[in-house]
Protein backbone atom coordinates (compact mmCIF):
# COMPACT_ATOMS: atom_id res chain seq x y z
CA UNK A 1 0.00 0.00 0.00
CA UNK A 2 1.47 3.36 -1.11
CA UNK A 3 -1.58 5.60 -0.57
CA UNK A 4 -5.18 4.94 0.50
CA UNK A 5 -7.86 6.63 -1.57
CA UNK A 6 -10.27 3.89 -2.70
CA UNK A 7 -11.06 0.17 -2.55
CA UNK A 8 -8.36 -0.45 -5.17
CA UNK A 9 -5.72 0.55 -2.62
CA UNK A 10 -6.93 -2.13 -0.19
CA UNK A 11 -5.25 -4.82 -2.26
CA UNK A 12 -6.26 -8.17 -0.77
CA UNK A 13 -9.33 -6.98 1.12
CA UNK A 14 -9.63 -10.24 3.05
CA UNK A 15 -6.11 -9.83 4.45
CA UNK A 16 -6.72 -6.17 5.25
CA UNK A 17 -10.01 -7.02 6.98
CA UNK A 18 -8.34 -9.76 9.02
CA UNK A 19 -5.62 -7.30 10.04
CA UNK A 20 -8.31 -4.82 11.15
CA UNK A 21 -10.01 -7.46 13.31
CA UNK A 22 -6.67 -8.40 14.89
CA UNK A 23 -5.88 -4.74 15.59
CA UNK A 24 -9.32 -4.24 17.12
CA UNK A 25 -8.73 -7.22 19.41
CA UNK A 26 -5.37 -5.76 20.51
CA UNK A 27 -5.39 -2.02 19.67
CA UNK A 28 -2.21 -1.18 21.63
CA UNK A 29 -0.24 -4.18 20.46
CA UNK A 30 1.38 -2.49 17.46
CA UNK A 31 2.92 0.61 19.02
CA UNK A 32 6.34 -0.25 17.66
CA UNK A 33 4.92 0.60 14.23
CA UNK A 34 4.23 4.22 15.12
CA UNK A 35 7.10 4.96 17.49
CA UNK A 36 8.80 8.26 16.55
CA UNK A 37 6.33 8.76 13.67
CA UNK A 38 3.97 11.67 13.04
CA UNK A 39 0.59 11.63 11.27
CA UNK A 40 -0.55 14.91 9.72
CA UNK A 41 -4.28 15.57 9.29
CA UNK A 42 -5.57 18.44 7.16
CA UNK A 43 -9.27 19.25 6.97
CA UNK A 44 -10.90 21.44 4.33
CA UNK A 45 -14.38 20.90 5.84
CA UNK A 46 -15.87 20.01 9.25
CA UNK A 47 -15.52 16.58 10.80
CA UNK A 48 -16.33 14.73 13.99
CA UNK A 49 -15.82 10.96 13.56
CA UNK A 50 -13.04 11.23 10.98
CA UNK A 51 -11.03 13.76 12.98
CA UNK A 52 -11.35 12.07 16.37
CA UNK A 53 -10.98 8.49 15.14
CA UNK A 54 -7.85 9.46 13.18
CA UNK A 55 -6.23 11.01 16.23
CA UNK A 56 -7.22 8.08 18.46
CA UNK A 57 -5.89 5.55 15.92
CA UNK A 58 -2.61 7.45 15.69
CA UNK A 59 -2.17 7.35 19.46
CA UNK A 60 -3.11 3.65 19.54
CA UNK A 61 -0.17 3.00 17.20
CA UNK A 62 2.22 4.94 19.42
CA UNK A 63 2.55 7.82 16.96
CA UNK A 64 1.86 11.55 17.32
CA UNK A 65 -0.71 13.59 15.37
CA UNK A 66 -1.14 17.18 14.32
CA UNK A 67 -4.40 18.58 12.94
CA UNK A 68 -4.79 21.60 10.66
CA UNK A 69 -8.05 23.26 9.60
CA UNK A 70 -7.18 24.66 6.17
CA UNK A 71 -7.89 28.37 5.89
CA UNK A 72 -8.76 28.71 9.58
CA UNK A 73 -5.56 27.51 11.24
CA UNK A 74 -3.46 28.27 8.18
CA UNK A 75 -3.03 30.94 5.53
CA UNK A 76 -5.76 30.99 2.89
CA UNK A 77 -4.64 28.57 0.20
CA UNK A 78 -4.50 29.26 -3.54
CA UNK A 79 -5.44 26.25 -5.67
CA UNK A 80 -5.03 27.52 -9.24
CA UNK A 81 -1.85 26.68 -11.12
CA UNK A 82 -0.09 29.73 -12.50
CA UNK A 83 -2.14 32.08 -10.31
CA UNK A 84 -1.05 35.69 -9.91
CA UNK A 85 -1.50 35.85 -6.15
CA UNK A 86 -2.42 39.51 -5.76
CA UNK A 87 -5.81 38.79 -4.19
CA UNK A 88 -7.06 37.20 -0.99
CA UNK A 89 -4.95 34.02 -0.93
CA UNK A 90 -1.61 34.05 0.87
CA UNK A 91 -0.04 30.64 0.17
CA UNK A 92 -0.15 28.27 -2.76
CA UNK A 93 -1.27 24.68 -2.19
CA UNK A 94 1.94 23.53 -3.92
CA UNK A 95 4.11 25.11 -1.24
CA UNK A 96 1.83 24.30 1.68
CA UNK A 97 1.60 20.56 0.96
CA UNK A 98 5.33 20.28 0.27
CA UNK A 99 6.02 21.92 3.64
CA UNK A 100 3.44 19.79 5.51
CA UNK A 101 5.11 16.70 4.08
CA UNK A 102 8.27 17.74 5.93
CA UNK A 103 6.36 17.62 9.20
CA UNK A 104 4.79 14.14 9.01
CA UNK A 105 5.31 10.57 7.84
CA UNK A 106 1.74 10.14 6.52
CA UNK A 107 -0.71 12.87 5.48
CA UNK A 108 -4.47 12.42 5.89
CA UNK A 109 -6.57 14.83 3.80
CA UNK A 110 -10.27 15.64 3.88
CA UNK A 111 -11.74 17.63 1.01
CA UNK A 112 -15.34 18.18 -0.09
CA UNK A 113 -17.22 18.66 -3.38
CA UNK A 114 -18.78 21.90 -4.55
CA UNK A 115 -21.86 20.07 -5.95
CA UNK A 116 -21.78 22.73 -8.68
CA UNK A 117 -19.05 21.68 -11.08
CA UNK A 118 -19.30 17.96 -11.81
CA UNK A 119 -16.13 17.84 -13.90
CA UNK A 120 -14.10 19.51 -11.15
CA UNK A 121 -15.54 17.38 -8.36
CA UNK A 122 -15.29 14.06 -10.19
CA UNK A 123 -11.88 15.03 -11.50
CA UNK A 124 -10.85 15.30 -7.82
CA UNK A 125 -8.99 18.51 -8.72
CA UNK A 126 -8.13 19.58 -5.16
CA UNK A 127 -7.33 16.11 -3.84
CA UNK A 128 -5.17 15.26 -6.85
CA UNK A 129 -3.18 18.47 -6.41
CA UNK A 130 -2.42 17.39 -2.87
CA UNK A 131 -1.44 13.91 -4.08
CA UNK A 132 0.83 15.56 -6.66
CA UNK A 133 2.66 17.79 -4.20
CA UNK A 134 2.85 15.45 -1.20
CA UNK A 135 6.13 13.62 -0.66
CA UNK A 136 4.70 11.21 1.93
CA UNK A 137 1.86 8.66 1.64
CA UNK A 138 -1.62 10.19 1.51
CA UNK A 139 -4.80 8.85 3.12
CA UNK A 140 -8.22 10.04 1.96
CA UNK A 141 -10.20 11.17 4.99
CA UNK A 142 -12.97 11.83 2.41
CA UNK A 143 -12.72 13.42 -0.99
CA UNK A 144 -15.15 14.93 -3.49
CA UNK A 145 -16.22 11.47 -4.66
CA UNK A 146 -15.21 8.83 -2.07
CA UNK A 147 -14.95 8.10 1.66
CA UNK A 148 -12.96 4.85 1.82
CA UNK A 149 -12.28 4.83 5.57
CA UNK A 150 -16.03 4.94 6.24
CA UNK A 151 -16.65 2.05 3.88
CA UNK A 152 -13.83 0.02 5.40
CA UNK A 153 -15.40 0.59 8.83
CA UNK A 154 -18.74 -0.53 7.40
CA UNK A 155 -17.12 -3.70 6.12
CA UNK A 156 -15.53 -4.39 9.52
CA UNK A 157 -18.94 -3.93 11.16
CA UNK A 158 -20.73 -6.26 8.76
CA UNK A 159 -17.98 -8.89 9.00
CA UNK A 160 -17.96 -9.01 12.81
CA UNK A 161 -21.77 -9.12 13.18
CA UNK A 162 -22.94 -11.31 10.29
CA UNK A 163 -24.54 -14.58 11.34
CA UNK A 164 -24.17 -16.54 8.12
CA UNK A 165 -21.53 -16.95 5.48
CA UNK A 166 -23.31 -15.03 2.70
CA UNK A 167 -25.38 -11.93 3.44
CA UNK A 168 -27.62 -9.51 1.59
CA UNK A 169 -26.58 -5.87 2.00
CA UNK A 170 -28.83 -3.04 0.79
CA UNK A 171 -27.89 0.60 0.30
CA UNK A 172 -31.06 2.68 0.37
CA UNK A 173 -31.42 6.35 -0.52
CA UNK A 174 -33.11 8.42 2.19
CA UNK A 175 -34.65 11.91 2.14
CA UNK A 176 -32.82 14.92 3.55
CA UNK A 177 -33.38 18.64 4.09
CA UNK A 178 -30.58 19.66 1.73
CA UNK A 179 -28.47 18.39 -1.15
CA UNK A 180 -25.67 16.07 -0.05
CA UNK A 181 -22.71 14.70 -2.04
CA UNK A 182 -22.35 11.18 -3.37
CA UNK A 183 -19.05 10.43 -1.56
CA UNK A 184 -20.36 7.97 1.05
CA UNK A 185 -22.72 6.01 -1.26
CA UNK A 186 -20.11 5.96 -4.04
CA UNK A 187 -17.58 4.51 -1.64
CA UNK A 188 -20.02 2.03 -0.11
CA UNK A 189 -20.72 0.76 -3.63
CA UNK A 190 -17.02 0.79 -4.52
CA UNK A 191 -16.38 -1.62 -1.63
CA UNK A 192 -19.47 -3.76 -1.34
CA UNK A 193 -19.74 -4.41 -5.09
CA UNK A 194 -16.43 -6.25 -4.73
CA UNK A 195 -17.08 -8.33 -1.60
CA UNK A 196 -17.61 -11.88 -2.79
CA UNK A 197 -19.69 -13.00 0.20
CA UNK A 198 -22.20 -10.14 -0.20
CA UNK A 199 -25.31 -9.95 -2.36
CA UNK A 200 -25.40 -6.20 -2.89
CA UNK A 201 -28.47 -4.18 -3.89
CA UNK A 202 -28.87 -0.40 -4.33
CA UNK A 203 -32.30 1.18 -4.10
CA UNK A 204 -33.30 4.78 -4.81
CA UNK A 205 -35.89 6.84 -6.69
CA UNK A 206 -35.38 7.26 -10.43
CA UNK A 207 -32.87 10.00 -11.19
CA UNK A 208 -30.54 9.16 -8.29
CA UNK A 209 -28.38 6.68 -10.19
CA UNK A 210 -24.74 6.85 -9.06
CA UNK A 211 -21.63 6.98 -11.21
CA UNK A 212 -21.38 3.48 -12.79
CA UNK A 213 -17.61 3.50 -12.16
CA UNK A 214 -18.44 2.83 -8.52
CA UNK A 215 -21.56 0.67 -8.75
CA UNK A 216 -19.76 -1.80 -11.06
CA UNK A 217 -22.93 -3.45 -12.30
CA UNK A 218 -24.54 -3.89 -8.88
CA UNK A 219 -28.26 -4.61 -8.92
CA UNK A 220 -30.32 -1.41 -8.79
CA UNK A 221 -33.93 -1.69 -7.62
CA UNK A 222 -36.30 1.29 -7.76
CA UNK A 223 -38.90 -0.44 -5.56
CA UNK A 224 -37.55 0.04 -2.02
CA UNK A 225 -39.79 -2.62 -0.49
CA UNK A 226 -38.67 -5.19 -3.04
CA UNK A 227 -35.01 -4.26 -2.52
CA UNK A 228 -35.26 -4.61 1.26
CA UNK A 229 -36.92 -8.03 1.16
CA UNK A 230 -34.70 -10.53 2.97
CA UNK A 231 -31.92 -8.01 3.66
CA UNK A 232 -29.46 -8.83 6.44
CA UNK A 233 -27.95 -5.33 6.57
CA UNK A 234 -29.38 -1.99 5.47
CA UNK A 235 -27.29 1.14 5.02
CA UNK A 236 -29.39 4.32 4.67
CA UNK A 237 -27.90 7.47 3.16
CA UNK A 238 -29.05 10.52 1.29
CA UNK A 239 -27.34 11.78 -1.84
CA UNK A 240 -28.14 14.40 -4.45
CA UNK A 241 -28.43 13.56 -8.13
CA UNK A 242 -25.32 12.61 -10.07
CA UNK A 243 -27.09 12.95 -13.42
CA UNK A 244 -28.62 16.37 -12.67
CA UNK A 245 -25.57 17.20 -10.66
CA UNK A 246 -26.16 18.32 -7.09
CA UNK A 247 -29.91 18.63 -7.54
CA UNK A 248 -32.65 17.34 -5.23
CA UNK A 249 -35.11 15.56 -7.53
CA UNK A 250 -37.30 14.02 -4.84
CA UNK A 251 -37.76 14.29 -1.10
CA UNK A 252 -40.40 11.60 -0.75
CA UNK A 253 -40.81 10.97 3.01
CA UNK A 254 -41.96 7.45 2.18
CA UNK A 255 -38.29 6.55 1.70
CA UNK A 256 -37.49 7.31 5.35
CA UNK A 257 -36.56 4.01 6.99
CA UNK A 258 -39.14 2.91 9.58
CA UNK A 259 -39.99 -0.32 11.42
CA UNK A 260 -42.49 -1.05 8.63
CA UNK A 261 -39.62 -1.09 6.14
CA UNK A 262 -37.47 -3.28 8.38
CA UNK A 263 -40.35 -5.73 8.84
CA UNK A 264 -39.78 -7.01 5.32
CA UNK A 265 -36.09 -7.75 5.93
CA UNK A 266 -34.34 -10.65 7.61
CA UNK A 267 -34.35 -8.70 10.91
CA UNK A 268 -31.76 -6.49 9.24
CA UNK A 269 -29.00 -4.74 11.12
CA UNK A 270 -29.08 -0.99 10.48
CA UNK A 271 -26.07 1.03 9.32
CA UNK A 272 -25.55 4.78 8.86
CA UNK A 273 -22.31 6.75 8.60
CA UNK A 274 -23.59 9.56 10.88
CA UNK A 275 -24.42 12.35 11.39
CA UNK A 276 -28.06 11.46 10.77
CA UNK A 277 -31.19 13.59 10.55
CA UNK A 278 -33.48 11.72 12.92
CA UNK A 279 -37.04 11.19 11.70
CA UNK A 280 -36.05 12.48 8.26
CA UNK A 281 -33.64 9.82 6.99
CA UNK A 282 -34.57 7.18 9.55
CA UNK A 283 -37.04 7.00 12.40
CA UNK A 284 -36.00 6.95 16.06
CA UNK A 285 -37.56 3.51 16.35
CA UNK A 286 -35.04 2.07 13.86
CA UNK A 287 -32.06 4.16 14.93
CA UNK A 288 -32.45 3.32 18.61
CA UNK A 289 -33.42 -0.33 18.11
CA UNK A 290 -31.25 -3.26 19.25
CA UNK A 291 -30.49 -3.93 15.57
CA UNK A 292 -28.91 -0.52 15.05
CA UNK A 293 -25.13 -0.75 14.64
CA UNK A 294 -24.41 2.95 14.13
CA UNK A 295 -22.38 3.43 17.32
CA UNK A 296 -20.39 0.24 16.79
CA UNK A 297 -19.90 1.33 13.17
CA UNK A 298 -18.60 4.73 14.31
CA UNK A 299 -16.27 2.99 16.77
CA UNK A 300 -14.85 0.94 13.93
CA UNK A 301 -13.71 4.15 12.26
CA UNK A 302 -10.75 3.96 14.68
CA UNK A 303 -9.79 0.52 13.43
CA UNK A 304 -10.26 1.25 9.74
CA UNK A 305 -7.73 4.09 9.80
CA UNK A 306 -5.50 2.36 12.36
CA UNK A 307 -5.20 -0.57 9.98
CA UNK A 308 -4.39 1.70 7.05
CA UNK A 309 -1.81 3.61 9.12
CA UNK A 310 -0.32 0.27 10.18
CA UNK A 311 0.09 -0.75 6.55
CA UNK A 312 1.62 2.59 5.49
CA UNK A 313 3.98 2.95 8.46
CA UNK A 314 5.16 -0.63 8.97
Amino acid sequence: MKNFTSFADAGDYRALLQQALEIKANPYGYQHIGRNKTVGLIFFNPSLRTRLSSVKATYNLGAQAWVLNAGADSWTLEMADGAVMNGGTQEHIKDAIAVMSQYCDVLGVRTFPTLKDKAEDYGEVVFNKIMQYATVPVISLESATLHPLQSFADLITVAETKQKERVKVVLTWAPHVRALPQCVPNSFCDWFSEIDWVDFVITHPAGYELDPRFTKGARVEYDQKKALAGADFVQAKNWSSYRDYGQVLSNDPGWMLTPEHIAGTNEAKFLHCLPVRRNVEVSDAVLDSPNSLVIQEAGNRVFSIQTVLHELLK
